[in-house]
């Protein structure tokens, strides 16, 4: 039997050798899962050819990585980001958001089963959870979609400004303290954590929390008005789909102007905007971007179970 020897917060370990679970880090790396099984028992035979009993995982992960550049350079690459993300001591806390129907809950979904979190949560999510512990005369805007807020202002805006934007703005403010109060738990619990959804919003959540190496925030963003129309006719088809195409649409001149908003405040605090029409080219944009600094020597440990 083929050990593996590894280290976490400075204690060695030792187990055997699985092809499974090296056939599932590869399937991150966008490795089709059965050439991945295939690769793991060509790992594993290689490794048995030469006498190995006990190797050590960073070895081991030299091995593949070798191995990939021979066979498939691209899965080698994704493979190379992807462990280095896991050999970071803090906790990855990836914020993705965007106006609604850009995609956020897909992408999230995406991102987070790629590097392996398994913590995902909507900001649609947290609202709920504050809805159950504030009125709606307290708080009033949470209890409308974000791009309807406007509607239960106490005070109605000038005619000059933008009501739907002062409504967003007003929801936004609101839940980021929900927002927040997650972030901050997995900070100190040391989970990694995807949050997404329209509440993430740059310039809203405070900036000893997203200034941190270790915390990510993305934009989403569709340019063509078309195709994020489609993106509702897309969602509203599906079966478990309940909420109503014609709403969207009643109300999609609101849903672009909190678009625009989201672009000038990513811009304005310089947060990655990502144009999301392809969700593979999505999902590498964002884990290359985390990777240029969770991922870097300082952030790293010096083997990784």
């Amino acid at each position: 039997m083929i050990m593996v020897e590894g280290e976490v917060s400075g204690k060695k370990y030792r187990e055997p050798f699985s092809k499974g679970v090296l056939a599932r880090s590869l399937t991150r790396a966008e490795m089709d899962p059965n050439k991945a099984y295939t690769f793991s028992s060509q790992i594993e035979a290689q490794l048995k050819k030469e006498g190995v009993k006990l190797i050590k995982l960073d070895d081991l992960v030299n091995v593949v990585r070798q191995r990939l550049k021979e066979e498939d350079s691209e899965v080698a690459v994704q493979y190379g980001l992807w462990k280095r993300i896991r050999k970071c001591q803090d906790p990855l806390v990836i914020l993705i958001g965007g106006s609604s129907g850009v995609g956020t809950s897909s992408i999230a979904f995406e991102v987070a089963n790629r590097l392996g979190i398994r913590n995902m949560i909507s900001t649609d999510m947290i609202r709920e959870v504050m809805r159950k512990i504030a009125s709606k005369e307290l708080l009033p805007t949470i209890y409308e979609s974000s791009y309807t807020a406007y509607r239960s202002l106490r005070i109605p805006p000038p005619p000059e400004l933008d009501e739907v934007l002062i409504g967003f703005r007003d929801h936004v403010d609101t839940v980021s303290v929900g927002v927040e109060a997650v972030i901050e738990r997995s900070i100190t619990e040391g989970i990694s954590i995807v949050i997404e959804g329209v509440h993430i919003v740059p310039g809203f959540i405070r900036e000893d929390l997203v200034s941190r190496d270790n915390v990510h925030m993305f934009i989403l963003t569709l340019e063509d008005e078309e195709v994020h129309k489609g993106r509702f006719y897309s969602r509203c088809r599906q079966q478990w789909a309940r909420r109503p195409l014609e709403r969207y649409m009643n109300y999609f001149g609101a849903i672009r102007r909190t678009h625009k908003y989201f672009e000038s405040q990513a811009n304005k605090y310089h947060i990655p905007v990502i144009e999301n029409i392809d969700i593979t080219t999505t999902i590498e944009s964002i884990i290359e971007d985390i990777t240029k600094t969770y991922g870097s020597e300082d952030h790293v440990k010096e083997t990784e179970g």
